[in-house]
């Protein structure tokens, strides 16, 4: 979440004059287009892209719900449970005949001939990093040498990491991209799964940094900001800054200039930048920092706050609605795989309080961003060639339990079952996937695993299932591990 921050002017050696935080922004200094430490080497070396995929391109919008979405309480409810399993909330029908979900997601109720569910997807691991490192990679078996406490370069890449490896550029514009933050977790450390691991540092996703780390609340700002124990908080002192562009940590201004020459592009107008792209062989980020200066539809993919009142109106005006509309903006754009990490700290964690947070501050802003971007998708036509995803680390355990000394109760980690929405990209909606026993601990039918989850996504985007990517010392991995969930698809 981001505070407020002075943009005054500064001055640099490597410069000679004093520049300002917005011009550096403008150009080329650009977070979100890999211009960090980890990506030096790739500007110089300038390797030669990965063999092309065939098929139809598609594109896909991943939604991470960090924390763990409780599938009892939204998608796979058990009404004729005991009380301890089924919860508080009530089901209500959808436009799918049979098909009942959480009376707390009455749009997304309206809207079931869009979407579907996969109620059977499963895997070993209660634990959060081994969690997140399953799902964001798509591979159950953690690597060698796993630490639950960082990132390590022997990590499995994620999703977005091998989207942004194998498939092209278009409108110069990264392959994945990934916002509004990286997760973190609320003591600070960076979790697992989210990077290229050992495919090498330089095939990391793009993450496009719209909010800042905040260990003390959770969920979407400023209207649903909330504490798991102590309920509702002020967020009107929290910025959505999209894009917030800036040096990645341990990039300084001469490394900056040395590698893209920005000595007087710096302050100089968008014709001279135009100009020097036709005259000169430029590298791709530059390429894509010039997109951002001289197109006015790639520039604009990028602003949320300057959308139609309605059209922010409609998202909701919070984390998650701008968030979104900024996922469907980049969609439009040409970005093909975007993942949208709905929300900080772990914000679906709900050891505690899981009735309250979720009716009063999760459920509600959910309900209307995603709703809003299938809509919005829908009557863009872009539903058909986008898929939407919506998934957790895990779901959360069948009985409710309480932690000691704490008033209101909550679920646990639960590995061996969730629920995953999907939505458009081919798949046709109103459709349910596989089952789970009456108490929703276990896969009753049709079980699916997260190599099967990952490889629907690259279905979705057309990379072919023989297609292999390279580590740095050139040897082949595949693409694939799991098969797609076919009966998604119409």
């Amino acid at each position: 979440m981001n505070r407020r921050t002075n943009n005054s002017a500064r001055s640099h050696p490597a410069f000679g004059h004093p520049i300002t935080r917005r011009s550096a922004i403008s150009v080329g200094a650009l977070g979100l287009l890999g211009l960090g430490a980890n990506h030096l080497s790739e500007l110089q070396a300038k390797p030669t892209p990965l063999e092309p995929t065939t098929g139809q391109a598609k594109k896909v919008i991943f939604i991470f719900l960090s924390g763990g979405l409780s599938h009892h309480d939204t998608f796979d409810m058990k009404p004729g449970a005991a009380s301890e399993i089924r919860g508080e909330f009530k089901p209500i029908p959808t436009r799918t005949p049979g098909l009942q979900i959480c009376e707390h997601l009455p749009r997304l109720a309206k809207r079931s001939h869009l979407w579907s569910l996969c109620r059977s997807l499963t895997h070993s691991t209660n634990e959060h990093s081994q969690g997140h490192h399953i799902m964001l990679t798509g591979r159950s078996d953690l690597p060698p040498g796993f630490d639950p406490s960082k990132p390590k370069p022997s990590d499995w890449p994620s999703i977005t990491s091998v989207a942004n490896a194998v498939l092209e550029r278009s409108n110069n514009l990264p392959p994945a991209i990934v916002l509004p933050e990286k997760l973190i977790h609320r003591t600070g450390r960076v979790i697992p799964g989210q990077f290229a691991g050992h495919m090498g540092p330089h095939r990391d996703p793009f993450l496009l940094k719209s909010s800042r780390y905040d260990p003390e609340n959770y969920g979407a700002y400023p209207n649903y900001l909330f504490h798991h124990a102590k309920g509702k908080q002020d967020g009107s002192r929290y910025i959505f800054d999209a894009p917030s562009l800036s040096l990645p940590e341990g990039l300084d201004w001469n490394r900056l200039k040395d590698r893209l020459s920005l000595r007087r592009a710096l302050d100089l107008n968008d014709g001279w930048i135009e100009h020097s792209s036709q005259s000169r062989q430029m590298d791709r980020y530059q390429k894509m920092a010039v997109s951002l200066l001289t197109d006015s539809k790639t520039k604009a993919a990028f602003e949320v706050h300057s959308a139609p009142a309605k059209v922010q109106d409609r998202y909701g005006r919070n984390a998650f609605g701008w968030s979104l509309l900024l996922a469907k903006q980049l969609v439009q754009a040409g970005v093909q795989l975007i993942q949208v990490n709905l929300g900080n700290n772990e914000t679906w964690d709900n050891h505690q309080a899981i009735f309250p947070n979720l009716k009063n501050y999760l459920l509600p802003p959910l309900d209307q961003s995603v709703s809003a971007l299938l809509d919005d998708l829908n009557e863009s036509g872009l539903l058909d060639d986008t898929l939407v995803v919506m998934a957790s680390e895990f779901g959360r355990t069948p009985r409710i339990f309480k932690i000691p000394n704490v008033p209101l109760p909550g679920r646990d980690h639960w590995g061996a079952a969730q629920t995953v929405f999907f939505a458009g990209g081919g798949t046709g909606g109103g459709r349910v996937v596989g089952s789970t026993d009456a108490i929703g601990a276990y896969p009753d039918s049709d079980p699916h695993t997260p190599e099967d989850f990952a490889a629907t996504i690259y279905h979705a985007l057309g990379i072919p299932p023989q297609l292999s990517w390279h580590d740095p010392v050139d040897r082949p991995h595949p693409v694939y591990h799991g098969n797609p969930i076919v009966s998604l698809f119409s």
